[in-house]
């Protein structure tokens, strides 16, 4: 009896220790050997505007990490916020993440940065970082004071706070500045009027931050895991391409040279230069913004087909209606391809603005060669090319003469002996009647009885 017990405790105490060896090698389990968590660590850099762009970029990441069963996904942070809708995007996928997430921030996560840091299991702050200042702004800065809108972003910033056991009402208190917020843990009030944005230090204090680290090794280690497999989300070629031709000044530039280039081809064609460096510039304007994730298809199509319908115009009498809905396609084109509606009306207004100049003066200068001179009519009837002129016969004015044949009203008469072709002014006159001169205009002449 007592070796079966014996036999059986040995046969659980080995079941144990196979279950231990076993669970070590899976992902985010603690190992055996150093006490430290498994899996690779990617860390996915959040430094830029937050818009369409950066969640294409960040579930690129998250799709990376869980192919290679990482167990541990970094959000860097450092970006001054963004579109809304783009940040409850990403905020979502966060929250859907089968694998822990941390937010080291190691500058600012402003604004909506800060919706996406409190979405993560986990915050780590860099000191002299901040979180916070989450006021809606317009692309202008001028704030938002719709308070619909406020009451949602609240909801929004509390919900996310409040899922990893934070205050809400502090995470409101960062999105309205109508709100009163006590904050007894660092001595300070949020009265009305201000915004909470918490340093570091803070934020550790109100529980806004749950370790202070200088840097992502030293939060990755505190969070249990190796520095040894880290991974670096990189962008990609295209996608660094990308985000220097959706720079706001690039885009102006872009825009510029697209509409002054076609229209220049227009206007004077044959020169080559102007029409090919317009098409380049709408080429990569509209594929800066396709490989950021801000324009679609649809976009290239409207592009395409305003342009032929511009070409069309030069050559098709229309009234005008094709080179308006040429226009207004590659206008709609232009703004469904940006990422904000009101910046691309913008830029797309800068960018028309200089064009009209340049395009003006290259008119001036090259005036003699322009499309205009299709319509204007400069044939001469020279003697070099085989016409004769027409005789003028203004000196015939006041002389006299007789009728050759009846004028009815036309006919001919004699003058000083030379027979010419005339009219009256709707009489009859017979044959044989002596008639004067009495008005010549160019080689009508007109005569009357005397």
């Amino acid at each position: 009896m007592y070796l079966a017990k014996k036999g059986l405790k040995s046969v659980v105490v080995m079941l144990m220790l196979a279950f231990l060896v076993a669970g070590s090698w899976l992902p985010g389990r603690v190992s055996a050997e150093n006490g430290e968590k498994g899996g690779p660590v990617y860390i996915i850099p959040v430094d830029q505007e937050i818009e369409t762009g950066l969640e294409k970029f960040m579930r690129r990441g998250f799709k990376e990490a869980s192919k290679m069963n990482a167990g541990l996904v970094v959000l860097e942070i450092n970006t001054p916020g963004g579109l809304v809708d783009t940040a409850d995007k990403i905020g979502q996928m966060i929250r859907d993440s089968k694998i822990p997430t941390l937010a080291y921030i190691q500058g600012n996560a402003a604004s909506a940065g800060s919706y996406i840091a409190l979405n993560a299991d986990k915050i780590v702050m860099k000191p002299g970082s901040m979180i916070g200042a989450a006021a809606m702004v317009d692309r202008t800065g001028k704030r938002v004071d719709d308070a619909k809108l406020v009451a949602y972003w609240k909801s929004k910033m509390s919900a996310a706070a409040e899922s990893s056991g934070r205050d809400g009402k502090i995470a409101e208190g960062m999105a309205d500045v109508n709100m009163v917020v006590d904050m007894p843990t660092i001595g300070e009030k949020k009265e009305k009027g201000d915004i909470i944005a918490l340093s570091s230090e803070q934020a550790l204090k109100v529980g806004y931050a749950d370790h202070i680290a200088s840097t992502p090794e030293e939060a990755i280690q505190w969070m249990g895991y190796s520095t040894d497999d880290v991974f670096h989300v990189e962008h990609t070629g295209a996608e660094k391409v990308a985000a220097f031709l959706t720079h706001p000044a690039v885009m102006v530039i872009l825009l510029f040279l697209g509409i002054a280039g076609v229209v220049i081809e227009l206007m004077i064609p044959g020169f080559g230069v102007p029409g090919i460096v317009g098409v380049v510039a709408f080429v990569l304007y509209f594929f800066g913004n396709y490989v950021a994730g801000f324009a679609g298809s649809e976009t290239w199509l409207l592009f395409i087909v305003g342009l032929i319908l511009m070409i069309l115009e030069m050559f098709v009498p229309s009234f005008g209606i094709l080179g308006i809905l040429g226009a207004i396609s590659l206008i709609a084109g232009v703004v469904r391809a940006a990422y904000d509606t009101t910046h691309a009306l913008f830029s797309l207004g800068i960018a028309f603005a200089a064009a009209v100049v340049v395009v003006v003066i290259v008119a001036i200068i090259f005036k003699e060669k322009g499309v205009w001179n299709r319509f204007i009519l400069k044939e001469a009837l020279t003697k070099e090319q085989g016409f004769v002129p027409t005789i003028a016969k203004e000196d015939l004015l006041g002389k006299a003469g007789v009728s050759v044949t009846p004028l009815r009203p036309a006919g001919t008469v004699n003058v000083e002996g030379e027979r010419i072709d005339v009219v009256t002014d709707g009489e009859f006159v017979p044959a044989g009647t002596p008639v004067k001169v009495v008005h010549v205009e160019g080689a009508r002449i007109v005569v009357k009885p005397e």
